[in-house]
């Protein structure tokens, strides 16, 4: 890793995550966070999430979540990049600063990946996260040793999309993260069962998101959202994508079409569909443990497993030699695999 300079500020956020470090990084973009969570030897794993998120409020559930916190530490350093102005305590960014386009949040990407001097790394991003990541792997594959997306998107805004981003594009401009606002985003988030109705109170990590949405800054989001408003048709370049990628979303996610429209876009050989039963687009956050086989056997293909000690869990084995094909049935996770395999074909 660099050292400090004045190209970049270092500030120590142990207290807010479990140890993991911030650090402030100048880019030609401007300034974007970064926290890094555990040993800089191993390999990195960087995440990015989705509109009006950080890693807070996008991928708590699933490092939160013992087993998968057990695999991804044990294999690799997390790097959790905020979009521009989304992180914890962020300032408003000033309104003269021109609204960046998705390639040059790309772009930021590289600058972030060489300042900390990494090589080829893990991607996992959420929704417009997931673009932000697929985009970035297209234009630079020699940096991407796989992908992991979550309800990810891949053509330019469909009608619904643009009407609704226009709405939301609107309320953040004139009136903030107004009441309707979250209404939108939550919706975009997660399933109408944990969304809760009159009779049925919203799940705790609908509250908590709420509350975290209250903590960012209006303008922050609106540049965001015009960056993946604007954004353009990366289909023909995921025929050229040579990694192995592992698409999950929910079968209630508002962008389930555009996850299967990504995966038969695909190579075959080197890509995987989970979609997983009553769950919205945030399925790091909703259903954190159906992430869990999928990855394991994702990850085999590249010679990565969990640390042995934690053998005695109950939720899912933890050696290659303990998973059973039943475990990847729907009957036992409530999946659906597309396809069945998800041990990936080498390269």
């Amino acid at each position: 890793m660099s050292d400090s300079s004045s190209d970049s500020v270092s500030v120590d956020v142990e207290t807010i995550y479990l140890g993991g470090k911030e650090h402030i990084i100048r880019t030609d973009c401007g300034s974007v966070s970064v926290i890094v969570y555990g040993d800089q030897e191993k390999p990195a794993l960087i995440t990015y999430p989705d509109l009006a998120l950080n890693h807070m409020s996008c991928f708590q559930g699933l490092f939160f979540c013992p087993e998968a916190a057990s695999l991804l530490l044990h294999n690799f350093c997390i790097y959790h990049i905020s979009p521009p102005g989304h992180e914890l305590g962020a300032a408003a960014i000033c309104s003269e600063n021109p609204v960046p386009s998705v390639d040059a949040l790309t772009d930021q990407i590289v600058e972030v990946l060489n300042y900390f001097g990494l090589g080829a790394v893990m991607c996992m991003g959420v929704i417009a996260g997931a673009y932000i990541l697929s985009l970035f792997a297209i234009k630079h594959r020699e940096r991407v040793l796989g992908l992991i997306l979550v309800s990810p998107l891949c053509r330019a805004p469909s009608w619904t999309e643009w009407f609704y981003n226009k709405v939301m594009s609107n309320l953040l401009y004139f009136y903030g993260m107004c009441g309707v606002l979250k209404e939108f985003l939550l919706h975009r988030y997660f399933s109408k069962e944990v969304r809760g109705s009159p009779d049925v109170p919203e799940s705790d990590i609908v509250q908590a998101c709420r509350r975290l949405l209250d903590e960012r800054q209006s303008m922050n989001i609106w540049r965001f959202l015009q960056a993946i408003d604007g954004r353009p048709d990366i289909t023909d370049g995921l025929k050229t994508l040579k990694c192995r990628t592992l698409i999950f979303v929910g079968d209630d996610s508002p962008f389930h079409s555009e996850a299967l429209h990504m995966t038969a876009k695909l190579d075959r050989r080197f890509s995987a569909l989970v979609e997983v039963q009553v769950c919205g687009s945030m399925v790091t956050e909703e259903q954190p443990h159906a992430m869990l086989i999928p990855m394991e056997y994702f990850l085999m293909g590249y010679g990565l497993y969990r640390p042995n000690q934690f053998s005695g869990s109950p939720r899912s084995p933890l050696t290659p030699s303990c998973i059973a094909p039943e475990l990847l049935s729907p009957e036992s996770m409530g999946l659906k695999l597309k396809p069945i395999k998800t041990r990936i074909a080498q390269k």
